[in-house]
């Protein structure tokens, strides 16, 4: 069997473990959230010998070369050593900026990074708080750039979410790896039908995607849909509703599940040409998008990012 180090510890594990789970189960505490190899949360950094990888094109090619990867996608196979990322060492410094509640379940929390963050719509990015991680999807743009914004959904205790409810602004932070997944906004679909369909805080990214696409003048017909758990979930009513108000090409449905199948029902598309970006919880995006190629949507032009629980 191989044996698995970190720091001064050294364990064998079965041939073909996977690692994330080698090493949360004899106590060295490495935090996830997908499993999927989305999130990053998992980032560790091999420093001798290699494990078997499932998900080579999850990390850049530089971060690789470093030996970086993703603990949960990866199975020892020989003996390993590895560094846990480090948020001390490893991540960037922010601050809490602002905390308040936009709905009964939604809190939102806006950092300031210690150094200005590039990114863009639709990107997240891996949040630490002491030693409790959690990746969220970035709600606000670099023009933003005295904050970063983030929606917590907040309905389920978790590490995270129970630990944000205790922030205070100035407290500091520890921001981990930025990662972009399929969302954003693309110059080129400036004339086309633009659909942003959102499941609860799968809103977050959509948000910064369409304000992304009224700052480059999108011309095309922009529906935003959001599914909530109530009427009183809807967190974005109002400033999307104000958006609305000053643009005769975006249109705003605010849906909760009583209603979802009648309104799926009626989706029909006003041209072959949409482009639909959908995000929230697997049920929801699943549903989105059967409605959606049923209605003909061709398969290339649907993006989703799908909010996976924990484990």
């Amino acid at each position: 069997m191989p044996d698995l180090r970190v720091g001064d510890r050294q364990w064998p594990v079965v041939t073909g473990s996977n690692l994330l789970d080698a090493l949360n189960q004899n106590g060295v505490a490495v935090p996830y959230s997908c499993r999927a190899g989305s999130c990053h949360a998992c980032l560790v950094q091999c420093v001798q010998g290699l494990p078997s990888d499932s998900r080579p094109d999850a990390l850049s090619a530089e971060q690789r070369q470093q030996g970086w990867r993703l603990a949960c996608q990866c199975q020892v196979v020989e003996d390993l050593q590895v560094h846990t990322f480090d948020p001390q060492q490893d991540g960037r410094p922010a601050e809490v900026a602002a905390v308040d509640w936009l709905s009964p379940s939604v809190l939102r929390l806006r950092l300031t990074p210690q150094r200005p963050l590039r990114y863009g719509a639709g990107q997240h990015l891996v949040l630490w708080a002491g030693n409790v991680a959690r990746p969220y999807s970035l709600a606000s743009l670099p023009e933003d750039d005295r904050f970063l914004e983030f929606h917590l959904d907040c309905r389920q205790p978790g590490e995270f979410s129970d630990a944000a409810r205790q922030l205070k602004i100035g407290d500091p932070l520890r921001l981990g790896e930025l990662r972009g997944g399929a969302l954003h906004y693309d110059p080129d679909w400036h004339a086309r039908p633009l659909w942003l369909m959102a499941a609860g805080t799968g809103l977050a990214p959509l948000f910064g995607v369409l304000r992304e696409a009224l700052r480059q003048d999108h011309q095309g017909q922009i529906r935003v849909i959001h599914l909530a758990h109530d009427d009183d979930e809807h967190y974005l009513a109002k400033p999307l509703q104000a958006m609305a108000a000053s643009r005769a090409n975006l249109s705003i449905e605010l849906w909760t599940p009583a209603e979802l199948p009648a309104a799926l029902a009626q989706l029909r598309l006003i041209s072959r040409q949409t482009l639909a970006l959908l995000c929230g919880a697997p049920d929801s995006v699943d549903a989105f998008a059967r409605r959606l190629y049923l209605a003909g949507l061709p398969r290339n032009q649907l993006l989703a990012d799908v909010f996976l629980p924990r484990g």
